[in-house]
């Protein structure tokens, strides 16, 4: 069953790269993360895939300062990639620290909140619907999700920042 308004997340955890080495992995959980925050989530199917790439997560980096005047605390981009090509991703996407980027590696926050897609027939397994969301103290008050993974319209920086 997919995630609505109204509900909370999950209980989940997420991995990202700390900056004390290359291979300072770290976990949080989702109450890390969400508890006690209003927080912009968004979702897409991967890294270095052409339209997260070239438009939604470029959309958030660009839109951040403005996300975090509208009281949000935080923005997370959570991915079914592991938290080496997430963290290389964001440093050539100059992410910087305005955007958390996290780790889903077993997909089981995305199937939990049901928003995962076989994208075998692609050659990248399970992955996430694109999607984007916010997230007040662990309830969802706004959900966004695409139609289609190759359109970035419906969840994009600029439809979350409207909702804010």
């Amino acid at each position: 069953m997919t995630i609505k308004v109204g509900d909370s997340i999950p209980a989940s955890s997420f991995m990202w790269m700390g900056s004390d080495s290359e291979i300072d992995v770290r976990t949080s959980t989702n109450d890390e993360i969400f508890k006690g925050k209003k927080v912009a989530v968004f979702g897409l199917p991967g890294a270095y895939t052409p339209v997260c790439s070239a438009d939604h997560l470029p959309g958030f980096v660009k839109v951040a300062e403005a996300l975090l005047a509208k009281d949000v605390d935080s923005i997370v981009c959570i991915s079914i990639n592991d938290p080496f090509v997430m963290d290389a991703w964001a440093k050539e996407q100059g992410v910087g620290d305005k955007i958390q980027m996290l780790c889903d590696p077993t997909a089981a926050f995305t199937k939990a909140i049901g928003l995962e897609l076989d994208l075998a027939d692609f050659g990248l397994g399970i992955r996430s619907e694109r999607y984007s969301m916010i997230v007040d103290d662990g309830v969802v008050s706004a959900l966004n999700v695409e139609e289609s993974i190759l359109a970035c319209d419906a969840s994009s920086a600029d439809a979350l920042l409207a909702q804010a």
